[in-house]
């Protein structure tokens, strides 16, 4: 089954996320931001500290 089939069997069953990130010291909505820093968040590398 493809995901696009997958996503429409489901679709009532969804709900929005909302993504906040930490800029500059308090926490913003990633749907807030414009399309360059958007892009640039999509980019970032995530890790785990050891």
């Amino acid at each position: 089954m493809s995901r696009e089939a997958i996503l429409e069997k489901i679709e009532s069953k969804r709900t929005k996320c909302i993504v906040y990130t930490r800029v500059m010291g308090y926490h913003r909505p990633v749907e807030s931001f414009n399309i360059g820093k958007k892009g640039e968040h999509k980019e970032r590398v995530h890790f785990v500290e050891k």
